[in-house]
């Protein structure tokens, strides 16, 4: 599962990089996560709220850092079947 936190740096963006890390180690799901601060990256993902979430190249989470328990579904539902 490829995972990108994308965000300038700041402490929602480290805090939300924390806890998709705990989300994905919990559920025990095989994962490359990468940090993504370079604001070109981030707009031709059309972000234009940080911190946000990519998870398989699809945009999940923008503006704010979702609970430990809503990332871990968010990674199940992005699981492929």
């Amino acid at each position: 599962m490829q995972l990108l936190v994308l965000g300038s740096g700041c402490a929602k963006c480290a805090k939300l990089y924390e806890q998709t890390e705990q989300a994905a180690k919990e559920l025990g799901v095989p994962y490359e996560l990468n940090k993504i601060t370079d604001l070109r990256q981030i707009m031709a993902l059309r972000v234009m709220l940080t911190p946000a979430l990519v998870v398989n190249g699809t945009v999940k989470v923008v503006g704010k850092v979702p609970s430990v328990e809503e990332i871990k579904t968010i990674l199940k539902q992005s699981e492929p079947s």
